[in-house]
């Protein structure tokens, strides 16, 4: 069992930037960010393996987010630039042992993102 600790999130203005960060108790094949908005279903946003050499984005979030990961802390970051208020959700890490994009099977308890018009 994989325990993810997140921090980050909060409210921001549009046009703004968040940083959010998940914390893994150990090794996986590889960690992402889901979120859920009210009303819609959790989707994949973007997810990043152990190695750091495969990454995928959401087309929603190309050129906007950015993931990366240091290892020496278990730590995988998101970095949100160019906010909008579609991206209001909450956010939450996973983990998989499976492919980048399924298997989640581990989550965070989630954080809140706000972006206010």
């Amino acid at each position: 069992q994989v325990q993810l600790v997140e921090s980050g999130g909060g409210l921001v203005q549009a046009g703004g930037s968040l940083r959010v960060s998940c914390t893994a108790s150990g090794r996986t094949y590889a960690l992402g960010w889901f979120r859920q908005a009210p009303g819609k279903e959790r989707e994949l946003v973007t997810a990043i393996t152990w190695t750091g050499g495969s990454t995928y984005y959401a087309d929603s979030v190309k050129g906007r987010f950015t993931i990366s990961r240091d290892n020496a802390k278990n730590t995988v970051y998101l970095q949100m630039n160019s906010l909008r208020p579609e991206d209001t959700a909450v956010y939450y890490c996973a983990a998989t042992f499976g492919g980048l994009r399924v298997g989640y099977k581990h989550w965070g308890q989630g954080t809140q993102v706000t972006v206010s018009s």
